[in-house]
């Protein structure tokens, strides 16, 4: 299972925010900047992670991006949902009737017991745990 290269710049751009001065917004350069994108690019993943209602745009001179929540509530599975969407990943939709006779797909059972499984655990991990730890890296890489 993978997901989209959109996902994983989401999450590095929420603890980026995260790890930012309170108050502070960062602009779509600097963000784009750190993770070697076009800023085009990234402006369509922070679109998504606005209407999820994770961060805020701050529009003007000294405007960009910010937090819209509190780091400690925000979930990596909440990063996920804003960038691929709420669906499953898997479908049983063979077409086989003879793999498929009941109602219920078997195979399909498995997996979405599985996903359920992923999305319990990605929502108990949150955004802030990881800022927290590079805090304590960088610190340790500092003094060391």
């Amino acid at each position: 299972m993978k997901y989209s290269k959109a996902t994983n710049y989401a999450l590095h751009t929420m603890v980026y925010l995260t790890l930012a001065p309170k108050g502070k917004t960062v602009g779509v350069e600097q963000l784009a900047k750190i993770q070697n994108l076009s800023p085009t690019y990234l402006s369509k993943i922070l679109t998504k992670l606005v209407k999820a209602g994770l961060i805020e745009s701050n529009p003007g001179v000294n405007g960009g991006y910010s937090l819209a929540r509190q780091s400690n509530e925000i979930s990596f599975l909440d990063v996920i949902q804003a960038i691929e969407g709420q669906t499953t990943l898997f479908s049983c939709s063979l077409g086989h009737e003879k793999l498929s006779r009941n109602e219920d797909c078997l195979i399909e059972n498995v997996m979405l017991e599985a996903e359920n499984n992923m999305k319990k655990e990605l929502s108990k991990k949150y955004i802030i745990d990881i800022a927290e730890q590079m805090n304590v890296k960088n610190e340790n890489n500092c003094n060391g």
